[in-house]
């Protein structure tokens, strides 16, 4: 039950962790929000409104004729391909190019082409550069050349403009044009229908007229086709004497199917038994033994019958042999009938073996018969085949000739009588009228899209961009992320401008809160620790700049208020402990009294107002490793803990040196800290797995300069806000 209710909380989607994001980058949403929405505002005032007239037609699927000819046209009005051919039709170039010439649509200014910034720009370069105008005036056009380019880009506006939609379940097709002019708009959607109707009345009259002389030149030469076909198929039916072909060739080839499988069938039979007569003769005709193991004798039922005999007699005669000795007359008498028993399978498998051999010279004399007689009866086959082969050749051509000069005739004399007769192919149902109001567009609803949708593209990439955020920020990436103890965090303190955050703030009024959270990691880390010595503690961090030193003087102020502290300035390549507290950039201390050139209280220094004793780095040295791994630093921190309550180490950072590790193996515990929103978990997770492997003992993580102002539900894991609630206890 304990595992099912924990992948049950893993499920659940938390959504103030999406509402938190949203909310830290409010402003920012909503600021591209608005911006990307009056940019819309200002593009939309400059377009030109667009009025959009529809004229619908009707296409007639049965047209009014005199008689049917249809397949002349090479159209069929009752299949559906006949509309999608009239829509397509209706778009097509030779309609617009019609309605271009007609109405004269190149004056218009729809159709006037505007001077676009690339080609202004292409033309300003070649004015700059005259060698482009030369090779320009090479390739110079014609005039008809110039039209026809012209009328490319005109049909290419025109369609762009055109719209025609058939009506689902109808024959009405609705025929719309686009312009900034509504009176053009209605006059070019009629005019695209009356071209289409009285181009196809043009067609439909001239395909008939040419229908019809085609057709009568046509007939005489198929007339004679068909004769000299029938004379053809005559001769040669008198010449061979043909009567019933059809029924011949039926009758031989049934004749040869069935010798065919009368033939296949023997010469399995044959291939069967010439297989068990060769292994026969491998085995030898007195092998009993191996010849009766072979499937072709064990599946034969008197053999099976014997065999089951043999099988139920030895059964027997070993059910007695368990009762009554060798000698015993029911023993005697059941070993006999086993011989008998095993004598009689012998003489079956040698009678089945001779009616074998038998069988083989029967079946082999039968296949040659059979292969003799198909032969013989390919060959009449194949004498026939030819015969009728070159007959039904004359009889398709004679029954082709025929049909083709029937089809020509009948489609003669219904030209001969439709061919002053047409009907329209379509019809106005609705005619298109100039429109009021612009159908594009819609200003209010760009608008409104282009809010919304730059609303949520801001807040998609707010989450894209946390979601790429790999830094600590809470408990739960101490405790999910790095697998750690989280022992507090350090707020983010505004510092004055031209001021700097003092190294006593701790005891300071204006940052009670700061101090306040300095007493609850203190109180957090003693309380993790009570079970062990916690005297030497180490502080470092993954990289310089993330406020390990101000972490460890700050905790070492707050252990002096409980006991005895020393504050230890380890880092000997970049110290920084003696300059905050200002002391002497000459002062001795851990470098000196390492190597022995000073004595311990030369070498530190008590800063008053905190208690705390601080042991600066000292000298600088050429090899700094080399002196915290000796054994001299190791018996120095040993006879330290005898002195103080308390000693923190500042190290320097992991990923920088291996300093930290060394002086960790040295230590009862590593404090290590990271910047909030600032550190990524990689390197993070890097030094924290190499202070494992020097076997460090890792108390937790501090996170610093944690900004609070940003979303207390994000930062706050526990602890009470000690201004808030110093406060409350004031006005208490």
């Amino acid at each position: 039950m304990n595992q099912i209710n924990n992948n049950s909380d893993e499920e659940i989607i938390d959504l103030s962790a999406y509402a938190n994001v949203i909310i830290r980058a409010k402003w920012r949403i909503l600021s591209f929000a608005v911006v990307a929405t009056l940019l819309t505002i200002m593009v939309t005032l400059t377009l030109v409104p667009k009025y959009i007239a529809s004229a619908t037609l009707l296409i007639e699927s049965e047209q009014a004729k005199a008689v049917s000819f249809e397949e002349i046209y090479g159209l069929d009005s009752n299949q559906k391909e006949y509309y999608l051919t009239q829509f397509e039709v209706i778009k097509s170039d030779s309609i617009a190019r019609e309605v271009i010439t007609k109405l004269d649509l190149k004056a218009h200014s729809d159709f006037i082409a505007k001077p676009s910034f690339i080609g202004e720009a292409k033309a300003y370069i070649k004015g700059l550069l005259p060698f482009l105008k030369k090779a320009e005036q090479k390739q110079s056009l014609t005039e008809q050349e110039q039209q026809d380019l012209q009328m490319l880009g005109l049909l290419a506006a025109f369609k762009s403009r055109l719209s025609v939609s058939p009506i689902r379940k109808t024959q009405l097709v609705k025929v719309s044009f686009e312009s900034s002019d509504p009176k053009l708009a209605a006059l070019v959607a009629n005019t695209v229908g009356e071209v289409y109707i009285e181009s196809q009345m043009r067609a439909k009259m001239g395909i008939t007229q040419q229908a019809s002389n085609w057709l009568n030149t046509r007939l005489s030469a198929l007339r004679i086709q068909l004769d000299t076909s029938e004379q053809k198929l005559q001769a040669y039916r008198e010449a061979q004497k043909l009567v019933d072909i059809e029924g011949i060739a039926g009758l031989v080839t049934q004749e040869l199917e069935q010798t065919s499988q009368q033939l296949v069938t023997a010469r399995t039979e044959k291939n069967n038994l010439q297989s068990i007569n060769r292994v026969i003769s491998e085995y030898g005709n007195n092998n009993l033994e191996l010849l009766g193991s072979m499937p072709e004798i064990t599946s034969h039922k008197v053999v099976q019958d014997v065999k089951r005999e043999v099988i139920l007699v030895e059964r027997k005669v070993s059910e007695l042999s368990e009762v009554y000795g060798p000698r015993h007359p029911k023993i005697i008498s059941a070993k006999a009938e086993l011989a008998t028993v095993k004598s009689n399978l012998n003489k079956q498998i040698k009678g089945l073996i001779t009616g074998i051999e038998k069988e083989l010279n029967r079946i082999t004399r039968t296949v040659s018969a059979l292969e003799a007689d198909l032969v013989k009866i390919r060959a009449e086959y194949q004498e026939i085949t030819r015969k009728e082969t070159a007959y039904n050749q004359l009889k398709r051509e004679v029954e082709t000739n025929r049909n083709i000069f029937n089809t020509f005739l009948s489609r003669s004399r219904e030209t001969e009588v439709t061919s002053d007769f047409s009907s329209a192919a379509a019809r106005f149902t609705d005619r298109a009228y100039a429109p009021k109001d612009p159908s594009k567009p819609n200003k209010k609803l760009i608008v409104v899209l282009a809010f919304v949708a730059s609303f949520g593209f801001a807040v998609v990439m707010s989450f894209v961009f946390d979601a790429l955020n790999d830094t600590v920020k809470n408990k739960n990436d101490v405790e999910s992320k790095l697998a750690q103890r989280m022992l507090g965090l350090l707020p983010f303190v505004k510092v004055p401008k031209n001021s700097t955050f003092g190294i006593h703030a701790y005891f300071d009024e204006h940052y009670r809160r700061f101090a306040e959270s300095v007493r609850t990691f203190r109180t957090s880390l003693l309380l993790t620790q009570l079970d062990r010595e916690h005297k030497v503690i180490a502080v470092t961090s993954s990289s310089p700049g993330e406020g390990k030193t101000t972490t460890s003087t700050n905790l070492a102020m707050s252990l002096a208020q409980m006991g005895k502290v020393l504050l230890i300035d380890a880092d000997l390549r970049k110290p920084s402990i003696a300059k905050r507290f200002d002391i002497p950039v000459f002062h001795p201390g851990l470098s000196n009294l390492i190597v022995g050139t000073e004595q311990l209280s030369e070498c530190t220094h008590i800063d008053e107002q905190s208690g705390v004793t601080i042991m600066p780095s000292g000298q600088i040295p050429g090899n700094p490793l080399e002196l915290l791994s000796s054994n001299r630093f190791n018996e120095l921190l040993v006879s330290l803990k005898e002195t103080y309550d308390h000693i923190i180490i500042d190290t320097p950072p992991t990923q920088a040196v291996s300093d930290a590790l060394v002086i960790s193996q040295n230590t009862d515990s590593v404090i290590y800290v990271v910047k909030a929103d600032l550190t990524r978990i990689k390197p993070i997770k890097a030094g924290i797995e190499r202070l494992f492997e020097s076997k460090a003992h890792i108390a937790g993580v501090v996170v610093n300069q944690v900004d609070i102002t940003k979303s207390k539900e994000e930062h706050n894991y526990g602890y009470y806000d000690y201004y808030d609630y110093s406060q409350k206890s004031e006005q208490s």
